[in-house]
């Protein structure tokens, strides 16, 4: 029995740990893919929410800058809320109500040279710090 339990943990010692985390940048399409307004196709596999307003298309993170959960989009109130504490964000990302401090994070997002849109998640622009004027922060459409 000693021997088993021994020969179980060098065999899981050597086998490798597997990762189940999104991946850290994605390609979203095209630019002509995305309607005015909140597009919902990357909050469950990416944690993102892709928003065409004004000329702008971001890449918002979906996750609450209060305690870190995952609001929903209300398009007939056209707000994010969140459903554990009542915070509410604008469509452009900006907490109005509720106790989160701070408004919604960006995502870098950039055009390749194919015209495919990437989002890349490593880096992220906070509107507080007055990021969100970063070129990268945004793409013009």
């Amino acid at each position: 029995a000693a021997t088993g339990g021994l020969l179980t943990l060098i065999f899981r010692y050597l086998y490798p740990n597997v990762n189940f985390e999104p991946e850290m940048d994605f390609t979203a399409g095209f630019p002509n893919d995305f309607a005015n307004g909140v597009d919902e196709r990357f909050k469950n596999s990416y944690g993102v929410w892709m928003v065409k307003q004004e000329g702008k298309l971001v890449a918002f993170s979906n996750i609450c800058t209060h305690l870190g959960c995952i609001p929903n989009w209300l398009p007939n109130e056209l707000k994010f809320k969140c459903p554990c504490h009542g915070s509410g964000y604008y469509m452009n990302g900006i907490n109005f109500e509720g106790p989160a401090p701070r408004p919604l994070e960006r995502y870098k997002i950039y055009l390749r040279p194919d015209g495919k849109i990437t989002v890349d998640k490593t880096k992220v622009f906070r509107q507080e710090k007055g990021e969100w004027n970063n070129p990268e922060s945004f793409l013009n459409v």
